[in-house]
């Protein structure tokens, strides 16, 4: 009976001593070289964002050349949600969280 014991034990705590061996070695990024000289960014190709105060709720528009494609409401007693636009003559779709949104093609096949 002793040795059974102790076999489970050691079965036990086989997987935490192989865990304790298997420490990475941590070691620091290298620094980014900085940009090129005479590099300025496009400040027309970043979002921009309008924030709306409207009582105690905000909303955050995001616009990328002056097409609003994603609100962020963020209510006054809830969770925050956004909006995003499902295409550019379409509707809107909310999205609550960072999970993969639905992509379904939208092809035009014909216009009357």
């Amino acid at each position: 009976m002793p040795n059974f014991v102790r076999l489970l034990l050691l079965a036990l705590l086989a997987p935490l001593f192989a865990l304790a061996a298997d420490k990475p070695v941590l070691e620091p990024l290298p620094e980014p070289p900085p940009p090129p000289a005479g590099y300025e960014p496009d400040v027309a190709s970043e979002p921009q964002v309008t924030i709306i105060k409207r009582g105690e709720d905000s909303i955050e528009e995001y616009r990328v050349n002056g097409q609003l494609y994603m609100q962020k409401i963020t209510p006054a007693h809830g969770v925050p949600y956004y909006l995003v636009k499902e295409a550019v003559d379409g509707g809107w779709a909310r999205m609550d969280g960072p999970g993969e949104r639905l992509a379904v093609p939208q092809w035009v096949l014909f216009r009357f």
